[in-house]
Order: structure tokens, then sequence, then C-alpha cells
């Protein structure tokens, strides 16, 4: 009998289509939710209501019900912003629903985000925020984030100024003391975002691409201007952060006072001044009003992600075997063990992926040169992937 998920919030898995039909789960007969979005059209339209974009993501997370319930409210709430005020009902002093989200790695946050756009059919751009520096990265700076949208549009500037920027691994640029003194580099780059995430104004041509600007200096000497817009408006550009904010646990649990009664859910309770204790700063921090918290994946989420999950990492093997003419199974016993080594590692649904390579490395190098077709994945393959593979092939020519 297979062992009932945990149906903690803490359940999410990366996911995409299509798993072995015997490891679906039953359908239930309602049309999927992308059916209900209106397709990627130069006019932008937006129809969804929050229940409808939370019952879409879980079709690609497993568990996480707090955080679809936040990012479907604070998602509906921007999109349709957007809408009226491009049928001319602006909103003057409409307030930005910039997202936090807060958990450790591996728990999907980044596919939340991307499923979400991939539904609204707004253009998305992610960006790792280590790769700033107060002065720029790699010759650019944080405007290209900006940028970056418009050649995701094929530079189409007006579906660009309401596409999505997604910022990973923002505690990084936390300016916590250390040593020397503060981190002067992290609060700049904080400042630098201040005039992106609230509304700003940016070059379409960054003032360091100089081969840019030497090529519109040019154009316009010949009479040869575009005519559209020299720059792009962030007023309505969705900016979500995560991070997974190591150490912050710590900081809520003495403002709570519960040193030692709090434990994997301490996240859910994080505040503002926890988030600025922390080391980012108070205008920073202002920029991102809805927080939520992804929690971790215990031995019972990572196996839902393997058998639930809809861009579960079973059918990446099934298909890499496929290719060679040879049909792969599971059985749940081997589903548990695989998910128990990935709860070791500590990384959250990274965790299957590092476990499967190991466990399939020799497998996958031997088995496409035999003549065997069919093979089942037993707990004992799991736990001893090299004996079993040598019990398998003897007596077999090998090709």
């Amino acid at each position: 009998m297979t062992k009932k998920s945990s149906g903690h919030p803490c359940a999410l898995g990366p996911t995409s289509v299509g798993i072995p039909k015997r490891l679906q789960s039953p359908g239930s007969g309602k049309p999927a939710v992308s059916a209900l979005a209106a397709p990627p059209s130069p006019e932008f339209s937006f129809g969804l209501k929050p229940t409808e974009v939370a019952r879409h993501l879980g079709r690609f997370v497993i568990g996480q019900a707090e955080a679809k319930k936040v990012l479907g409210v604070a998602l509906c709430d921007h999109f349709q912003h957007v809408r009226l005020t491009l049928e001319g009902k602006p909103a003057p002093f409409y307030q930005k629903q910039n997202v936090l989200l807060l958990g450790p790695t591996g728990v999907g946050k980044t596919h939340l985000i991307r499923s979400a756009a991939d539904l609204i059919g707004v253009p998305f751009v992610k960006a790792d925020a280590t790769k700033f520096s107060e002065t720029g990265y790699v010759g650019g700076d944080v405007d290209d984030l900006v940028r970056d949208l418009v050649r995701r549009t094929g530079g189409d500037v007006k579906r660009a100024s309401h596409g999505i920027i997604y910022l990973d691994e923002i505690d990084k640029l936390a300016t916590r003391s250390s040593g020397a003194g503060r981190d002067v580099s992290g609060r700049g780059v904080q400042t630098n975002l201040l005039k992106l995430m609230e509304d700003g104004d940016i070059p379409l041509i960054s003032p360091n691409d100089i081969n840019a600007q030497m090529q519109a200096a040019i154009s316009a000497a010949r009479g040869q201007a575009h005519g559209g817009p020299d720059t792009i408006s962030t007023r309505h550009i969705l900016f979500i952060a995560s991070g997974a904010f190591s150490g912050i646990g710590d900081i809520i649990r003495t403002r709570r006072n519960r040193p030692h009664r709090e434990g994997s859910d301490v996240l859910s309770h994080v505040s503002t001044s926890d988030l600025i204790a922390y080391g980012l700063e108070p205008e920073f921090v202002g920029r991102l009003p809805v927080r939520v918290a992804c929690h971790g994946l215990d031995e019972d989420d990572l196996f839902q992600v393997l058998q639930k999950s809809e861009s579960s990492l079973l059918h990446q093997y099934v298909r890499a075997f496929a290719a060679y003419g040879i049909t792969l199974r599971f059985e749940d016993g081997a589903l548990r063990a695989l998910a128990a080594l990935a709860g070791h590692e500590q990384t959250g649904a990274r965790g299957l992926m590092t476990v499967m390579e190991r466990v399939f490395r020799d497998l996958k190098f031997r088995l496409p040169s035999t003549g065997i077709r069919r093979f089942t994945v037993t707990p004992a393959v799991v736990a001893d992937p090299v004996r079993e593979l040598r019990r398998l092939l003897r007596g077999r020519k090998i090709g």
C-alpha cells in the first residue's frame, strides 16, 4: 500500500508535461486552466481569477497551498490593474504588489513563477542577484533586466512593459556586518533596484553598450530613426524576488521569544523588521509588500514529486531509455528508496536529480549495448545498482 503524503505545505516540485501512464494521477475530467487564459497577443488581455491561477499551479507543484494562494491573488490583482489601465481606467495611486518568496533551495520557487508567466502569457526574465555589483556586472547593470524583457518580446516594448522580472538569491544582497564592516556593494545594488521596482523609465539602449549607441547615432544621422519609444516604463512590470535567507529563522525566533518552540514553519512569521535586521535596506523591503514562505521537502513530499508531478524526473529517464528501445518501469518501493536518498541530500527536489544520476549512471552506459528491452527499477537496484546490473548481464552478450 502506498504511503500517504505528509500533506503539509512543504510539498512542492518542479514539473512540465508527461509521466508514465501507470504513474499518473486519475484526471478530474475538468478542462485545464490554461484553456481559460487568453493566448498571448500584442493587445494584453487578462480574465483569470485567483482560484484559476492557483489551480493551474496545482498541476505543476505538489502542495504549497499558501504560496499558490498568495501568488494567485497578487498576480490577479496586478494584471487586472494592468488590463484596466490599458482600457483607459487608470488608478494613479495604485501600489504595485511585488512579491518576496522565502524558502530553501530546490522547493520550486522559480518554477512557480515561470508557470504563472506562461499561463498569463507575459514575457518572463530570471536573473540571480549575485551577478550584480554596485557598478554593474559583465559590462551591464540592473537596467539590463528590463531590456531583457524587450528582447524576449522581439522588440515589442508595449508587451514587455507588463512582463515579470524574477530576481533569485536576493538574500545575497544583505549587508550584514562581517569583519571589516558592511557590504556596501550589496547595499548599492538594492538602491539601484529601487527605481526599477517602483516606476522608472529605462533607456532601451544601455549607456554601456557602445556598439548599440554608435549604431543608433549612425541611423539617426541617416534619417533612419526607428520611430518607436526610446525608453520603457517599469510601472506595470511585476518584480518577484526570492531567496533561501539562511539564518533568518534565528532572527524571527528571537523577536517572537520562541527560541525552541518553532520548527520548519518559522519563515511564515517573517516581518519587515526581520528582513531589515537580516541586512536588507528598509526602502528595498518596502518595495516587496507581498511575502510568502515556501517550505522544505521531506521524504513523503519527494515521493509525491516523483510519482505525481507532471514533469517528474521519471518521465525524463523513461524517455532516455526509450530512445534505445528499452522500456523502463519503476516499483513504488524504488520510488520510496529514491526519495529517501534524495532527502539526505538536503537540496529539495534537486536532490532527486543527484540521486538518480548516481543510481542510473552505469545502467545508462551499459544497457543500450545489450539485447535487454525491458527493465524494472526495484528497491534493490536503488540500493546497489552495480550489483544488480552485473546480475542482469550474466550470460548476456554485450554489443
